[in-house]
């Protein structure tokens, strides 16, 4: 479970999800930017210079963590699916 919570703070400390923020889109924190381009980005073969440079509120430690963050949730699900 304290697996759970650090991934719950580190969620809160990273990404805003409201309402009045981008109609909820989950973007990063203090910014306008969803966190969905940083994926978009480095799906379409950008590196994270190229998104940080598109999006200069969002800096790089912003970046880095949010990605640390997705790997972590990625792993917690699939220990928690395999047999």
């Amino acid at each position: 479970m304290k697996h759970n919570k650090q991934i719950t703070q580190a969620f809160s400390d990273l990404i805003t999800c409201n309402p009045r923020i981008m109609s909820g889109t989950p973007v990063f924190k203090n910014t306008r930017v969803p966190i969905k381009n940083l994926i978009d980005y480095l799906e379409a073969g950008d590196n994270l210079d190229e998104f940080l440079e598109d999006f200069p509120s969002v800096s790089r430690t912003q970046a880095m963590q949010t990605l640390e963050l997705v790997k972590e949730m990625l792993l917690t699900q699939a220990y928690a699916y395999s047999d």
